[in-house]
């Protein structure tokens, strides 16, 4: 099958960025240093194209009790121009994806999911219709998506007339603006650790935001970059720290269960649930971990493997996130393996580089 491609394609061409497949589309790895891109969005602002993940469209006077009833966090209470991340769970309490779920209005949501997914998470969606009297768009081919993240990023989207100094946007907040005459959704959220904005819109608009974007001395960053800020910010991928056949529990997103909601798909599987991993993180003075590298205890006990590995350019060492059978002994010390070599490293608590600060 063929790779699809961004609307922005051309421009990271033109840029000589390293194109890549992931989750069926051609998309810039990196541009010339992966480190220097990453050190831009903690120092200043970057700019990701993300136009590949997918988007729904929900709406109708049940709307909100849909998605409520779909996902395990609480998306009743927040108020409308609000965002909330969730898992999409099964009846068995394993995880579908990963979601951000905003309320544009009471009977208007708007739903982003990861591009691998977005056919899988469409017909999960379409199958748990029923009752709800909702209409269930997919806009995917008819969204661009940004990524704007780094402390400069706030005073960009001023200049650009795409936030207002006077009632600026809360973390997690949403709220429409025109840009050049084109409507835009610009939501105060990212995947880097980062104070930052994502921003939908058409693709026309997307060509012109980037452009604009560009002109303000924001440089364009690729996924490798994105992928070291989320690790550094211990933020899971799906697929490596999310997975089909884990839960919530298993993955150290378990904050996101309520399980005081009246009811959601997974709730009775997740009530009686015993866990079987630990989502650990840690740090490696020497080696750099990766997907998959396979972690021991002091006795040489097998006891987990990596999720998520990096080189981290803040820290200048390894860090990792990892499942580690529940049941092992609690210890602050482990050993990876990498090339046939056993690697010391240590229990991190919270993120690994400090989160940026939201307003």
């Amino acid at each position: 099958m063929e790779a699809k491609r961004t609307a922005l394609y051309p421009e990271h061409l033109a840029r000589g960025a390293k194109m890549v497949p992931f989750a069926g589309y051609e998309m810039p790895i990196q541009y010339d240093s992966l480190k220097e891109e990453a050190l831009s969005v903690r120092r200043d602002c970057g700019v990701f194209d993300v136009g590949h993940m997918g988007e729904f469209l929900v709406r109708g006077p049940d709307a909100t009790a849909f998605v409520d009833h779909l996902i395990c966090n609480d998306f009743a209470s927040p108020d409308v121009g609000r965002a909330l991340y969730s898992p999409l769970l099964r009846e068995d309490g394993t995880i579908i994806d990963d979601l951000i779920a905003y309320k544009m209005g009471a009977q208007r949501i708007l739903i982003c999911v990861n591009a691998a997914n977005t056919q899988k998470d469409w017909e999960w969606m379409r199958s748990k219709q029923g009752p709800f009297n909702i209409s269930l768009e997919d806009k995917s081919i008819s969204f661009s998506l940004l990524a704007l993240q780094g402390p400069r990023s706030s005073a960009v989207m001023e200049k650009m007339g795409l936030l207002s100094p006077e009632d600026p946007l809360p973390f997690f907040g949403v709220a429409e603006f025109k840009w050049r005459g084109e409507d835009v959704i610009v939501a105060r959220t990212g995947y880097t650790g980062e104070d930052g904005f994502e921003i939908f819109s058409t693709d026309s608009s997307a060509k012109s935001l980037w452009e604009n974007l560009l002109e303000e001395g924001v440089r364009p960053c690729g996924l490798g970059a994105r992928d070291v800020l989320r690790i550094e910010a211990g933020l899971p991928l799906y697929g490596q720290d999310l997975r089909d056949d884990l839960t919530p529990y298993d993955s150290g997103i378990g904050w996101t269960v309520k399980m005081e909601k009246q009811s959601f798909i997974g709730q009775e599987a997740l009530r009686n649930l015993s866990p079987q991993y630990r989502s650990l993180k840690l740090t490696l003075p020497k080696g750099i971990p990766r997907h998959g590298h396979e972690i021991f205890d002091e006795s040489g006990h097998l006891v987990g493997r990596v999720s998520s590995g990096t080189m981290s350019v803040i820290l200048g060492k390894g860090i990792a996130m990892a499942h580690v059978k529940r049941g092992t002994v609690e210890s602050k010390k482990f050993l990876v393996k990498i090339r046939n070599k056993y690697y010391d490293a240590f229990v991190h608590k919270g993120s690994f580089v400090p989160r940026g600060a939201k307003k």
